[in-house]
């Protein structure tokens, strides 16, 4: 049968690794497959993990090894790669301020120098596409007095790896390992995108991170480990990246979706349909927002939705949110407008239940992986107190859920529904056979599996001020139909 993969936080959700695999043994079981984010020592530093100071251990604060193996006993487990960068508390790191070339991991960080060993123009150092305000440089100071500009593409304590390097190359191997001992399945690589600098580029998903990516792909597979790959870039990067790996994420479904429902109108997602990569993670939102950026126009390439389509989509959600995504969401430099919005899918459709359950209709129906979002599962709305106290913009979808707050969210119509369609897309015969899709009008259209007698059919209307769907699913001479949230509310209800 089909995989439907729930991404989350170890912490979020339960509070232990242990804890977390009592819920997906329990009432999120739909779930046949789970992405857990960094678990790593520290999984709540400056990036909420993604700034790891010891990328193979678990933080002890949320279980062991064996608790990760316990939780892949019966499904899959995703875990990330962090191949751009490590933590500036890095046990590597600090031994190569302290040794200089005499350490073991001399050369495995980024310098200025090491990109440009000549010297770099004012020209040369501008072109480089960073997803934050400002340079990507911050200045180190070895114990002997050496000086450097170590590349921090993200955060100042979070720097960068010289993937080229053999060192790099020998701390990756051994991750993978760590990862492969216990249980991971996959390993999403995260900003693979900016990991190889070539001066006269953006280097920013350029023919040289392409070849870093088969290079990682080897190792990976090596372990017998999958690979999916994140990157939020123009559609066609995403679409000459799809063959080298196992898994890419369909980021462009999220903003043709919001546009689609912002205008009454789904030729653009049509047109998506025609090209988009099957061996695709499909998401609506995860812990970094939801990207637009991937569905745009790039320099002279055009998008699949246009720069005034892409302000739309953000003036929208501005709106919904009453201001609060314009607040948090970041303009990268020299950007006019955010490459995300920092808000959850249910916040930029105002609350209402029927436009979201829509939108995650079609992200289940679609041929790939669809991946659920722990806040978005439980619907979720902006935590901007949670953002006030950190003044991250991501963190308005970060959501910290008490035990009781998880068991009031899991009585909703809205999460409901979504388990509902996790366990259609698993357990449906008809998600094992064909797809197609058609469309009607400048407002509708179907996706529909069929497998022999099983069938299970999706209509959409996206027509402005009354969105609407239905699901038709036939097996063995049954046929079941929903067309509103409670419907397949109380179809998931009684399936437990």
């Amino acid at each position: 049968m089909s995989d439907v993969e729930l991404l989350v936080y170890a912490d979020r959700l339960g509070g232990t690794i242990a804890q977390l695999q009592t819920v997906l043994d329990g009432p999120l079981r739909a779930f046949s497959s789970v992405h857990v984010l960094p678990f790593y020592i520290p999984f709540d530093g400056a990036d909420a993990g993604f700034d790891p100071i010891d990328h193979a251990s678990v933080d002890p604060r949320l279980g062991t090894w064996d608790d990760m193996r316990a939780l892949a006993r019966n499904r899959g487990l995703t875990a990330d790669l962090i191949v751009n960068h490590v933590s500036a508390s890095s046990a590597e790191f600090v031994d190569w301020l302290a040794n200089g070339d005499a350490s073991d991991y001399a050369g495995m960080f980024l310098t200025f120098d090491t990109v440009f060993p000549d010297g770099g123009t004012e020209h040369d150092i501008t072109a480089f596409y960073r997803p934050r305000p400002g340079l990507p440089f911050t200045a180190y100071q070895g114990s002997d007095g050496s000086r450097h500009l170590v590349w921090t593409t993200f955060m100042p304590t979070q720097v960068d790896l010289d993937v080229r390097h053999p060192a790099a190359l020998r701390y990756l191997r051994r991750v993978l390992r760590a990862l492969a001992d216990g249980g991971v399945s996959t390993v999403r690589l995260d900003a693979v995108g900016y990991a190889v600098k070539t001066p006269g580029t953006d280097s920013f998903m350029t023919p040289e991170t392409l070849d870093f990516t088969r290079v990682v792909v080897a190792l990976a597979h090596e372990t017998r480990v999958d690979v999916l790959v994140e990157v939020h870039a123009h559609y066609s990067q995403q679409l000459a990246i799809a063959p080298l790996v196992d898994w890419v994420y369909d980021f462009a479904l999220a903003p043709l979706l919001l546009h689609s429902l912002g205008t009454g109108t789904v030729d653009r997602l049509a047109a998506w349909f025609e090209i988009r990569p099957t061996n695709a993670i499909t998401v609506l939102d995860t812990h970094d927002g939801i990207g637009i950026i991937d569905a745009g126009p790039s320099g002279d390439r055009p998008g699949l939705i246009s720069r005034d389509e892409m302000a739309a989509i953000f003036a929208r959600a501005d709106v919904a949110t009453t201001g609060h995504s314009s607040l948090a969401s970041v303009v990268p430099e020299w950007f006019t407008l955010p490459h995300q919005i920092n808000a959850t899918f249910f916040s930029t459709l105002g609350g209402e239940t029927v436009p979201y359950l829509l939108a995650r209709a079609v992200q289940h129906f679609l041929p790939g992986r669809p991946q659920v979002y722990y806040v978005g599962l439980l619907g979720g709305l902006d935590d901007t107190a949670l953002f006030a106290e950190t003044g991250n913009g991501r963190d308005v979808n970060r959501h910290r859920y008490p035990a009781e707050e998880v068991d009031r969210a899991l009585g909703t119509d809205v999460t409901l529904a979504q388990l509902g369609l996790a366990r259609m897309r698993t357990e449906h015969a008809a998600f094992d056979g064909e797809f197609s899709w058609t469309t009607s009008g400048e407002d509708e259209a179907r996706l529909l599996w069929s497998n022999g007698d099983a069938r299970a059919d999706l209509i959409v209307r996206t027509t402005l001020g009354a969105p609407s769907f239905r699901i038709e699913l036939a097996d063995a001479g049954v046929t079941t139909t929903f067309g509103t949230p409670a419907e397949l509310a109380n179809w998931s209800q009684n399936r437990r």
